[in-house]
């Protein structure tokens, strides 16, 4: 390990650290626009210039230099404060003086690092020049006339996304950023790149012209698009959420979001349902919180009473609809919407064990029926990663593009019952072998049990590793299991109940619940609530706090950014004061004390991180019949309510998934 000295203090750094590197162990800080600790180094921006010794009288590009023993580094020296001011001059020739209109304004690195290492003045006179607006699709704004050339969207792009969509053309002062052939990024990760743009660039498109940083209340939440359980940052104003933006969480998204969760928040205000509806003559009508109670009152349903778990839902919401539903005598609870019906007997067979972060270690990587690109992009970047470090993945299910090289072994599910040679082969020499089941593939019926079958026939599971892996797509899926919504034989065993709570359950086919009443409690207008014989609104995710476990089990909790609109309340007081009305009073009048309670009954959900399911694995059937004919995501921008009602999502689907032409007026 290199030892060396930063403007007098004495560092030492692993091999193969950087100069920038060990100058920010040794607690200073270097200015940079084109380095990224995620990308590869491109040393072209030189706002990093740092002076060396040994080594020649000029100062150095501290991202590309090695640290070595011996070096004396200085960050302070004149030398290296006019060679930053100098930089800075050359950065801002060409730039324009957009600040007053710049959407980045208040987050802009070039700002920041102009007033800190910059001069107050410049000597050019020329003409600035100026850069044709480029198309990237609904998500990425661009002003190129502002680009620096840092490159960082274009290592992103093809590092980190795996979509080679962005490049440079042209050389020197002539130099300009495009997509190819000026077409939407075809990625469901774009938006990162605009967190990646040190300057006004690259901005978000559906937050153009919005709002300043300064202005917005920032609440920390969990995203709910998908099971990965994206630590986001809410931003709103008054009432509404205006962006949302990701987090730092090493373990889970790294400081990545896919595109979805950034920009399905325009939903949140669209096709709300602010008050209750009960239907009279066949049409929902509205009405007031006392008669949408008395109608479901006058259901005569004993204990036939029985409990769908959406998609988005917390584990608060699903435990006081568990309590009321077991007050009143049952024991029906289901979160497997479109009629799943695989094993949960052990809850380490349906787990992410390997975890999200620890995917990357794996040498040899089985996919079995799922399309990780939409089902879990930040899955998928990850398994990107183990590539990068020699990894091999084989999948099973029809051929995708999953952003890399895959063998794909076809799409019949007998292929486990006897793998290929290679594959089995790969799996022996493997160091640390990881299988993944998709969440929508276990309705074939033999595929959990032949997947597990594999753990034993290649030692999948060993000391300090366990390569068995199921990916579920849905937020409130490992919440829900560990509250215990699942039943033997799925939905269908609800669908005789005469009184039936939906909560935010819109992927359901509720024509199969013909004899049941369906009260409904929800936040937006979708499949669910036109469905329904009566409607309570209730609060998305943003606008409560609320405890989410994700598909690895990691137990994380979100707070509340803005209240909900209109007569809607928090889905826990709904139950709870509905429970009075039906004379099940429930044992808590608190969210604290409603947590509490679920403490008690599930100890997991009271400490945040990786749940501790054990490992165990059940007997199960083990001779797959059939083939895999598609992944249950068909449209990765469309995947629930709160998307359907997003005007972005919508654009996305149509122009990235279905390929529509987006006109746009000149302007």
């Amino acid at each position: 390990m290199p030892k060396l000295t930063v403007d007098g203090v004495e560092v030492e750094v692993p091999a193969g650290a950087t100069v920038l590197q060990a100058c920010e162990a040794a607690g200073k800080e270097i200015p940079r626009f084109c380095y990224h600790e995620r990308l590869s180094i491109a040393g072209n921006c030189r706002m990093c210039l740092v002076e060396v010794k040994p080594g020649p009288p000029k100062p150095q590009a501290s991202c590309a230099l090695p640290a070595a023993d011996g070096q004396d580094i200085r960050t302070d020296s004149p030398m290296v404060k006019k060679a930053r001011e100098g930089v800075m001059e050359f950065l801002l020739i060409n730039h324009p003086l957009d600040c007053p209109i710049c959407d980045q304004g208040g987050e802009c690195d070039l700002q920041d690092q102009s007033i800190a290492y910059g001069k107050g003045n410049s000597r050019y006179l020329e003409n600035k020049r100026a850069v044709t607006e480029k198309y990237m699709g609904p998500i990425v704004k661009t002003v190129m006339t502002r680009c620096i050339q840092c490159t960082r969207c274009i290592r992103f792009a093809e590092e980190v996304a795996g979509v080679e969509d962005i490049g440079a053309i042209g050389r020197g002062e002539s130099m300009q950023i495009t997509t190819y052939l000026e077409h939407a990024i075809q990625s469901e990760l774009s938006g990162n790149v605009v967190d990646l743009c040190p300057v006004g660039a690259l901005t978000s498109k559906p937050y153009a012209f919005e709002a300043r940083p300064w202005e917005l209340k920032k609440t920390t939440a969990i995203d709910v698009m998908d099971a990965v359980g994206t630590n986001i940052r809410l931003d709103s104003r008054g009432r509404q959420v205006l962006r949302s933006l990701p987090r730092i969480n090493e373990d889970v998204n790294e400081e990545w979001s896919s595109d979805k969760t950034r920009h399905a928040v325009d939903g949140l205000v669209r096709k709300r349902l602010d008050r209750p509806f009960v239907r009279a003559n066949g049409k929902l009508v509205e009405a007031t919180w006392e008669e949408a109670f008395g109608a479901i009152a006058a259901v005569n349903a004993g204990n036939s009473v029985a409990a769908v778990a959406g998609d988005l839902l917390d584990c608060e919401t699903m435990y006081a609809a568990k309590a009321l539903v077991r007050s009143m005598g049952s024991s029906l609870l289901e979160g497997r919407q479109t009629g799943l019906t695989y094993d949960t007997s052990s809850l380490s067979a349906v787990n992410f064990n390997t975890t999200i972060a620890g995917i990357e270690r794996a040498d040899v990587i089985l996919l079995i029926g799922t399309n990780l690109r939409w089902e879990a992009p930040l899955v998928n970047t990850r398994i990107r990663k183990a590539i990068k470090r020699g990894a091999k993945v084989f999948a099973i299910g029809p051929q995708t593009d999953l952003t890399y090289k895959a063998t794909w072994l076809g799409a019949d599910t007998g292929i486990l019952t006897k793998l290929p040679a290679a594959l089995a082969d790969a799996l022996t020499k493997a160091e640390r072998p990881a299988v993944i089941v998709g969440g929508g593939v276990l309705k074939i019926d033999g595929v959990h049990g032949a997947a597990l079958a594999l753990v034993s026939q290649f030692n999948l599971v060993r000391e300090g590793w366990n390569g068995f892996n199921v990916l579920h797509f849905s937020a409130a899926r490992m919440g829900g299991l560990m509250l215990g919504y699942a039943q033997s034989t799925g939905i269908a065993a609800l669908t005789s109940a005469k009184l039936v709570f939906a909560l935010g359950a819109d992927e359901v086919d509720w024509s199969q619940f013909g004899v049941s009443f369906k009260v409904y409690i929800g936040h937006h207008g979708d499949a669910g609530a036109a469905a329904a014989d009566v409607v309570l609104p209730g609060a998305s995710y943003a606008e409560k706090p609320g405890t989410y476990v994700n598909l690895e089990g990691r137990v994380q909790r979100g707070e509340r950014a803005v209240f909900p609109p209109g007569d809607a309340r928090e889905d826990w007081a709904i139950l709870r004061a509905l429970s009075d009305v039906l004379g099940h009073k429930l044992p808590f009048d608190t969210y604290d004390a409603l947590r509490s309670a679920m403490f008690a009954e599930v100890p997991a959900l009271a400490v945040e991180g990786l749940a501790n399911y054990g490992w165990s694995v059940p007997k199960l059937p083990a001779k797959p019949t059939g083939t895999i004919a598609g992944y249950p995501i068909k449209d990765f921008y469309l995947t629930n309510a709160i998307c359907r009602a997003s005007p972005t999502m919508q654009q996305c689907s149509a122009e990235i998934v279905h390929g529509a032409d987006i006109l746009e007026a000149a302007e």
